[in-house]
């Protein structure tokens, strides 16, 4: 559904220089697959997406969506997507229904098939209910659910979700992607997410490691957490530099540091543990043993964390007033 050969994106800035936002991103996405995008803000998630949805071109490369090219054939593409934006989007002075009705009408849908299409997208996401209220007296994540539902009014083939959870609570993250799941099963639709929560990306069928514009990996999560090897010792000590010195001078193991916390990777954690604890020479506060997680995949192959997400504003406005362009 989704074809991605060596895309490349440059912004011109004062002065004449040029930053380089994407940088050779190549990538196949299969009919029906969840495919996510994970990385920090600034790594290029957004202008991706961007791209792909018709709303920036490429400098070079390109890019093929249900077997039309984005750049020779914007118009044909926009009928075969649905877009979630990270910022918010929605009519609020309008209704849920009202909402609907407006993005089926831009989009040329018939009376019967818009109100066919309406109710069916609002029982998917279990807002049927709440059709006739005004969306300012909705949830974040009814909001969230009504723009999903939005996304989806002209069945397109591919579903794009930029950060679809950002900022919502855990409990309504988990129920937007009970409806991913759903939606996914039930109309077999591609859907590909951009996303900095780990935890999140779990739910992909194949995830992207993305960061400062280029593919870290690509595979499944389970495959990219085989990247890590072992288990993952984590300590907080009174000197953390003293402890990653002893680590790395006693048993070899190369140590990571992050927040307040050290951590480095060892085969059969729970054994290691008990011996590795009488042999410090250092006061321990406190020490784990876990399996890795996909921030450990990125904190290995980027060598920092995941930097705090941030809604690029610039950016957003720009995608929303191209968007509004082309109707």
């Amino acid at each position: 559904m989704i074809i991605a050969e060596d895309l490349w994106k440059e912004f011109k800035v004062k002065g004449g220089a040029a930053v380089t936002a994407v940088k050779g991103v190549s990538f196949h996405v299969p009919r029906g697959e969840i495919f996510g995008f994970l990385g920090p803000n600034g790594a290029g998630k957004t202008t991706t997406i961007n791209i792909l949805c018709t709303l920036m071109r490429p400098t070079r490369g390109r890019a093929i969506l249900n077997g039309w090219d984005v750049t020779e054939h914007p118009h044909r593409v926009r009928r075969s997507i649905g877009l979630v934006f990270q910022d918010p989007s929605l009519d609020e002075r309008l209704t849920a229904r009202e909402n609907l009705e407006f993005h089926g009408m831009i989009y040329g849908m018939p009376g019967q098939r818009r109100r066919s299409q309406i109710d069916k997208v609002l029982s998917m996401v279990e807002l049927e209910k709440r059709k006739d209220d005004l969306v300012k007296t909705f949830s974040g994540g009814m909001k969230r659910r009504l723009e999903i539902a939005r996304g989806l009014m002209h069945q397109p083939g591919i579903l794009f979700l930029d950060e679809p959870t950002l900022g919502l609570d855990p409990q309504t993250r988990s129920h937007i992607w009970d409806y991913l799941h759903r939606l996914r099963e039930e109309e077999q639709i591609t859907i590909f997410l951009t996303t900095h929560y780990m935890d999140e990306a779990e739910n992909c069928s194949a995830i992207v490691i993305i960061d400062h514009g280029e593919i870290i990996a690509l595979g499944t999560p389970e495959e990219l957490k085989e990247k890590v090897g072992g288990d993952i010792i984590c300590l907080k000590a009174d000197d953390n530099r003293s402890a990653a010195e002893f680590v790395k001078r006693v048993y070899g193991h190369e140590v990571t540091a992050a927040g307040d916390s050290i951590s480095f990777e060892v085969e059969r954690g729970e054994e290691f543990l008990p011996s590795f604890i009488k042999s410090t020479d250092f006061e321990i506060n406190s020490i784990g043993v876990r399996r890795p997680t996909l921030e450990d995949v990125f904190l290995k192959l980027t060598g920092h964390a995941i930097r705090e997400e941030s809604v690029d504003s610039m950016e957003s406005m720009r995608a929303h007033v191209r968007m509004r362009r082309h109707g």
